[in-house]
């Protein structure tokens, strides 16, 4: 059976109780909490397990820590489709950011086995290992692992009690001595389901969003030093003032990221920012902050931090400062969206009768690092109020299905087209 009319829609019913049933494995007092390594985070991973073989699917956990959930298919060479995305959660924010892309594509899954689908590839379900910030201060360890990019220097990391990164994915079932069997170079196309996690899709009434690229992240701390003074007795015209530096190079930040937009994704945020010594009483003699900018675009993130230092020094020189640090923490390159592959999405979609809309990814996702392995795609849907890594963080059980139709129509594609083009 191959013809998408005689698949039905998935099950709306279950879909629902998925989503109540992980919902409910939180810390009370913090909902939706499901960190990474906890023992809630394992019970999350019992419940998926058993609902993923309840489906006939053959379940393992793969070296770097990654539940993987298989429904072989007819073809032994084929190369495999995967979908999925991450169970893990962020604190008091977690109900569908991650679960929607894991609990979708089991439905998917579940649609197509009650049709009597016979996939001729081989078709993955994922729940990647820790794509939150986790408690060893990286993001996206399962993924990074089936990438190759888990490196020595990150399973030394210690979280918890001294615990190494190595031990922990260890005693979740991983096996850190054979993490180079967790490397993949068999899969055909990587799909995720996501909530939006912004305001775009609700706001434009559109049900499904194809992103075309994971924005690159870049991290900033700046410092500004002056003279610390009593606020009393020191002359406003006569002071080097650091915290009015920084006033002027926030408001800086703000309009330099709004001057290009319109050009693709582009955000900067000052989310860290302290002044010293920090007495009511005191003229601030220092003040430090680190900038959040990303963008679809690395020369224009690049350029951007250019010009943001060429401001630090001039605020600095204003306020009778300097600049004392002006260091690039981190940088991850944006990362495209497979083409051929979001047209497959796009196609799937309107074949449901889904209007959709192209828009890029300001937040990180496991659909990077699959990227360097594979075509990779994401499908989007709406979040109220664009509200994301809070409790109130919700997407209607419709919008969340509407998706999870359309990955069954691309999988459906996918598993009978010939080999998708080179780019």
């Amino acid at each position: 059976m191959t013809a998408m009319q005689s698949i039905p829609g998935v099950d709306r019913s279950k879909l629902q109780g998925d989503f109540d049933a992980l919902a409910a494995l939180t810390e009370p007092d913090r909902p939706w909490t499901r960190r990474s390594f906890t023992s809630l985070f394992l019970q999350g991973r019992d419940y998926l397990k058993r609902r993923f073989e309840e489906e006939g699917l053959s379940v393992r956990i793969d070296p770097a820590g990654n539940l993987i959930g298989r429904w072989n298919g007819t073809l032994e060479d084929a190369p495999v489709l995967m979908t999925g995305s991450h169970s893990d959660t962020v604190p008091s924010g977690g109900r569908f950011d991650g679960t929607a892309g894991i609990l979708s594509g089991l439905a998917a899954i579940r649609a197509l086995k009650l049709a009597g689908y016979k996939p001729q590839h081989t078709i993955e379900l994922v729940d990647f290992l820790a794509e939150e910030p986790s408690e060893w201060g990286l993001s996206c360890i399962g993924s990074r692992g089936m990438a190759g990019a888990l490196t020595a220097q990150h399973l030394s990391l210690q979280g918890p009690e001294s615990e190494s990164l190595h031990d922990a994915i260890n005693r979740i079932g991983g096996d850190v001595s054979q993490l180079v069997a967790a490397r993949r170079d068999d899969i055909d196309s990587y799909v995720e389901i996501h909530i939006e996690q912004g305001p775009v899709l609700e706001a434009k009434q559109i049900p499904i969003g194809i992103v075309t690229a994971i924005a690159g992240i870049s991290r900033v701390r700046i410092r500004f030093e002056g003279v610390a003074g009593h606020a009393g007795t020191s002359p406003m015209d006569m002071r080097a003032d650091a915290a009015l530096a920084m006033a002027w190079f926030t408001l800086a930040v703000r309009d330099a990221a709004c001057a290009v937009q319109g050009k693709g994704h582009f955000t900067a945020t000052t989310g860290v920012l302290t002044i010293e010594p920090g007495g009511a009483n005191v003229v601030p003699g220092a003040s430090e902050a680190i900038v959040d900018i990303r963008a679809e675009d690395d020369e224009m993130m690049d350029l951007f931090i250019d010009r943001l230092e060429v401001t630090a020094n001039a605020v600095a020189a204003r306020e009778k400062c300097q600049v004392t640090r002006f260091d690039r923490l981190s940088k991850t390159r944006a990362v495209a969206c497979d083409p051929a592959l979001r047209a497959v999405l796009d196609d799937a979609a309107a074949s449901l009768g889904l209007q959709t809309l192209p828009l890029a990814s300001g937040a990180g996702h496991d659909a990077a690092f699959m990227a360097q392995i594979t075509r990779s795609a994401m499908i989007f849907v709406p979040s109220r109020e664009g509200k994301s890594h809070t409790p109130e963080e919700w997407t209607d059980n419709e919008a969340m299905a509407l998706a999870a139709d359309v990955l069954v129509s691309a999988l459906v594609h996918l598993d009978s087209a010939p080999r998708l083009p080179a780019d």
